[in-house]
């Protein structure tokens, strides 16, 4: 699942090319969605919501997307040549000058843009929302309070907590204030730091494809643990350990230094692994 700078990213990019334009092609490919033609439609505005993308027309309805593992938006120029199959494309936004295509998208759906709620209504405070303010943060904290009993590896993924977080910066903001991923939400001792980091880190890769937590922007040393199974800790020198957390189609791959994030851990964590599945950019 892409984490949320990521789809920050891509709405701020499909605003740029769609925005204030009138469309000469609007497909729709998805199962549910072929009867409708956005031809003509001027798109009005792009917006993000968490993990959720909203492309506003003047008919006053949206467009409703989202990723999950291997969806994605991409803009060309007219007439230039996709950069995946054509018959993984779902939706085809075209004006006089750019194209939208988005790929692999699962989860689509065009509905009236003043119930755009109904489906991300559920969500905690957007850590990339432009208004965040000290409010957000304090709901985003009484959220994690309530979910004491919750491994905090497992809550900072849950959307309904606070929306952005990924197993990317999960797997760092758990490294930087050194907690196992395995640590019960009740024993955490600063939760507002939890939430003030997540932000931080999210903001610094909200206008970049690059996504880094060391500050370095080289592929080898973007990430202090994430993705670096069986290799030294950049810390401590202790071999990054990994573990599944989570149940189901919600279990993720969890990295931790054991000497830099005491606490809980699971037997048998593996030493050494492969690199995870990167998540589908636009």
């Amino acid at each position: 699942m892409p984490e949320g700078d990521t789809v920050h990213l891509a709405g701020k990019r499909l605003h740029a090319a769609l925005a204030g334009r009138r469309l000469l092609r609007g497909e729709l490919r998805h199962p549910r969605l072929v009867e409708h033609d956005l031809a003509g439609r001027t798109v009005l505005g792009v917006v993000s919501v968490g993990k959720h993308l909203f492309t506003r027309f003047d008919d006053g309805r949206s467009l409703h997307s989202h990723f999950r593992m291997d969806g994605s938006w991409h803009l060309y120029r007219p007439g230039m040549r996709w950069r995946r199959p054509a018959r993984e494309a779902r939706a085809v936004l075209e004006t006089d000058d750019r194209v939208a295509v988005g790929f692999a998208l699962h989860d689509m759906e065009l509905l009236p843009t003043d119930a755009e709620d109904r489906l991300v209504g559920h969500l905690g405070p957007d850590l990339l929302d432009p208004a965040w303010d000290d409010t957000h943060a304090a709901e985003a904290v009484r959220r994690l309070t309530a979910r004491a009993d919750s491994e905090i590896g497992l809550a900072l993924l849950e959307q309904r907590v606070m929306a952005g977080v990924g197993n990317l910066y999960k797997t760092e903001v758990c490294f930087l204030l050194g907690l196992s991923p395995w640590t019960p939400v009740r024993d955490v001792p600063d939760l507002a730091a939890v939430v003030a980091l997540s932000r931080t880190l999210l903001l610094r890769n909200a206008d970049r494809p690059e996504q880094t937590t060391t500050g370095s922007l080289h592929p080898a040393e973007a990430h202090w643990i994430f993705e670096r199974a069986g290799r030294r800790c950049r810390r401590c020198g202790t071999r990054i350990r990994t573990a599944e957390q989570g149940d189901g189609v919600y279990a993720r791959v969890a990295y931790w230094c054991p000497h830099c994030q005491p606490g809980p851990a699971p037997r048998g964590g593996r030493v050494a692994g492969g690199r995870e599945r990167r998540a589908a950019r636009a």
